[in-house]
């Protein structure tokens, strides 16, 4: 049985991650999710151990410190994590994991296991990308504006990714995606 392939998908909040994440999992049949602990609270419709693992920020320490995460991060005032027991039980048997996380994240997996490709989406332009983060109607004024920061200081980085894809269309860029992933499983 060939290992799974560890599929990273980054790039500043607000550029169509989550979207091209459901898609990919509707569209690619041997595709597994790895859901994330955070320190942050649940947003309308999501689902402890669903969407995430909503944990406190005690309890997100006891695993860090442990050494059980993939990755782990502080993003906006919240601590969000890779669990890593199963990615790694997932890749050892053939399945391939989809990872959605932060630009920090993503370089922290590269370094634990280089053997993951990493994707960074990229919005049309800062100026789409805002409104999208104004769009949402998630978070105050002054958390887009962090988000907004943070997001200019990530878009630099995107360089160190293996690919890069721009959302200007959900379509065109789900099928990039699709089109990395089987390029890279030699499909």
């Amino acid at each position: 049985m060939s290992k799974g392939l560890l599929i990273v998908l980054s790039g500043p909040s607000g550029v169509g991650k989550g979207t091209i994440y459901a898609r990919l999992l509707k569209e690619l049949s041997n595709l597994s999710v790895s859901i994330s602990a955070t320190t942050r609270k649940p947003r309308a419709g999501e689902e402890h151990g669903v969407h995430y693992y909503f944990v406190s920020r005690e309890e997100f320490i006891a695993m860090r410190d442990e050494g059980k995460f993939l990755e782990w991060a502080v993003t906006v005032g919240n601590c969000y994590g890779t669990p890593s027991a199963p990615v790694f039980e997932k890749l050892n048997n053939g399945i391939d994991v989809l990872l959605e996380i932060d630009v920090k994240g993503a370089k922290q997996v590269k370094e634990a296991y280089p053997d993951c490709k990493t994707i960074f989406v990229l919005p049309p332009s800062k100026e789409e990308l805002a409104k999208r983060l104004m769009g949402r109607g998630t978070e105050t004024k002054e958390q887009v504006k962090a988000r907004l920061e943070l997001a200019n200081s990530e878009l630099m980085e995107s360089e160190i990714f293996d690919y890069r894809v721009v959302n200007d269309n959900i379509d065109v860029a789900v099928n990039e995606v699709i089109d990395i992933i089987k390029q890279n499983k030699g499909e």
